[in-house]
């Protein structure tokens, strides 16, 4: 069941919220290869790059403005063959998982890609991971890669897929 939320392009005054949701996945989870927690000012840069970039950076707030998750797409490779080519990610607050937000905010930013006149995007996920290859595949990517033991976090060696869609 989906709650009520708004999704719109992030602002700096987002990077707080966004960095903790961000650390709680570094802390706890392997589904990033950071290690480091991140600070909300690095955080801010890196979501003005990415729209500097001319890139969406997206947020789904709830009604009081709450960031619940956010969506973005940096360049796959800095190469400029790979120009039309971006590697997406999403991350959802802890207490946002399970409520159809991901459902709703991934496909908005595969919209606003297609819109940028991209060719191709790309998902990785640490894996195991079901919620984000059933999010993935659910929205037509389709797997092209697995990368074997290639991130070590937590004493333990971890897998990287790869999800492709074509957005033309």
């Amino acid at each position: 069941m989906t709650d009520s939320f708004n999704i719109r392009d992030a602002r700096a005054g987002d990077a707080a919220p966004v960095a903790a949701i961000y650390n709680h996945y570094i802390a706890r989870t392997i589904v990033t290869f950071e290690l480091e927690a991140v600070a909300a000012g690095d955080m801010c840069d890196r979501i003005a790059a990415v729209q500097d970039d001319g890139l969406p950076w997206l947020v789904a707030a709830d009604a009081a403005g709450a960031v619940l998750g956010y969506a973005y797409a940096a360049r796959w490779r800095p190469r400029a063959a790979y120009r039309r080519s971006v590697e997406s990610s999403i991350y959802l607050a802890p207490q946002a998982v399970g409520r159809g937000i991901g459902r709703c905010l991934y496909p908005r930013l595969i919209e606003r890609l297609r819109a940028c006149g991209l060719h191709v995007v790309i998902g990785g996920a640490a894996l195991p991971n079901p919620a984000s290859v059933a999010l993935h595949e659910a929205l037509g990517f389709a797997k092209v890669a697995h990368l074997r033991e290639v991130g070590h976090k937590f004493g333990r060696w971890i897998d990287v897929g790869y999800w492709q869609l074509r957005l033309e």
